[in-house]
């Protein structure tokens, strides 16, 4: 399986749309997305310096719209799964089918204005604690009242909140942990952000939505959700909510992901990836960073993605969660054991009572992502049939 990643904040770099607004139609397609976000896109991407493409107003609705201008060029219907890291998840959200790309680039003007408005409302910050034990890096972050914003990797965990309390855990840090403030405007996915999670609420309410066509990841939990009512309900709730990318990759290997293209500005999330998912089954990357890379890009989905074809050809599907509670898989059913369309595969206990799971096609029961009793949220991985279609 292979996922295509839209990066978020941060990874920008001036000039980096320069080689994109030379592709036929580009130049067109940033100017109207420019009128939908309010910004000048093509200036932003092309001549706008590294202070500039630093303002959250700006940098939100320009990473939004360079995935999307260099995934018109991918072949994305063999892609099977997408995931973006904070406002990369609007990028992946249309990339997904869930969000029209008009309705990503609004929202993601909206956002990024609404998000710089909460940030001058008090001065707040964010600062990356590396290394150190989780357990008491995340204790440490919550003595000094601040929020862990993201927990990007293991040994990479972003805390948020007031200056006085980032200067208290820098004067007296974790055990084993370094404290590195970060160059940001204040501090994003937390409570701070209350008032721009409700702006976004109120423009997103009248956007028409579709189920994904793709598995989506969830940077909330790392799951992958089903429906598109409930992913643009994720995207709002996402302002003031930690970024849970460590849930994301880990979602990758347990679906046996076998190959990543980061969009542009691209490079932060392959790193990550490099880092967490190494050794025996690491998957194969490219980094997607100017046209030159299209043809790289597009020999690694030919391998890995689902290539359309009228003959039978190898699948797996994901069977994931309807409700949030704690799994039971069916008695008597094993790996390597054969499912029937509309076979009950187990179940989810929910305070409502238990709710079954079915599988949809037939096929062979691969693999368990989900054991006895272990909690799940709705849209996360249960199992994987492998079947052909």
């Amino acid at each position: 399986m292979l996922a295509v990643l839209s990066p978020g904040q941060g990874s920008q770099k001036p000039g980096f749309l320069s080689p994109w607004l030379e592709l036929p139609g580009a130049e067109a397609r940033l100017r109207w997305w420019s009128a939908l976000a309010g910004v000048d896109l093509i200036h932003l991407g092309t001549q706008a310096d590294a202070e500039e493409i630093k303002d959250t107003a700006r940098t939100q609705p320009l990473l939004v719209a360079a995935a999307m201008l260099a995934a018109e060029h991918l072949p994305m219907h063999d892609v099977g799964l997408v995931a973006g890291h904070s406002v990369g998840e609007l990028g992946a959200s249309a990339l997904a089918g869930v969000l029209p790309a008009e309705a990503a680039i609004t929202l993601a003007g909206v956002r990024g204005r609404e998000m710089a408005a909460a940030c001058a409302l008090e001065p707040t910050g964010m600062s990356a604690l590396l290394a150190g034990d989780p357990d008491e890096v995340l204790a440490g972050i919550e003595k000094h009242g601040l929020h862990p914003a993201n927990r990007n990797a293991s040994g990479q965990i972003v805390a948020a909140g007031s200056l006085d309390g980032l200067a208290a855990l820098a004067a007296e840090p974790p055990a084993g942990a370094r404290v590195r403030a970060l160059a940001v405007a204040g501090a994003f996915h937390t409570p701070y952000m209350a008032p721009a999670e409700a702006a976004l609420a109120a423009v997103a309410g009248g956007v028409t939505v579709h189920d994904p066509e793709r598995i989506l990841l969830s940077n909330l939990d790392g799951s992958a959700v089903v429906h598109g009512r409930e992913m643009l309900q994720r995207l709002v709730r996402q302002v003031t909510a930690p970024v849970r990318w460590d849930l994301c990759m880990r979602a990758l290997a347990d679906l046996g992901v076998t190959a990543v293209i980061e969009l542009p500005p691209a490079g932060t999330l392959t790193g990550l990836v490099k880092r967490e998912l190494k050794g025996e089954g690491a998957p194969e990357i490219v980094t997607l960073n100017t046209p030159a890379d299209l043809p790289a890009a597009r020999d690694l989905i030919a391998r890995h993605g689902v290539a359309p074809s009228h003959e039978p050809v190898p699948q797996f599907r994901v069977v994931v969660a309807t409700g949030a509670g704690t799994f039971r898989p069916a008695d008597g059913l094993a790996e390597g054991g054969d499912v029937r369309p509309g076979q009950v595969i187990g179940a989810v206990q929910t305070r409502q009572g238990p709710v079954e799971v079915t599988s949809h096609a037939a096929g062979v029961l691969t693999e368990w992502l989900a054991h006895h009793d272990d909690p799940v949220a709705p849209g996360q991985p249960l199992a994987r049939i492998g079947g052909q279609q």
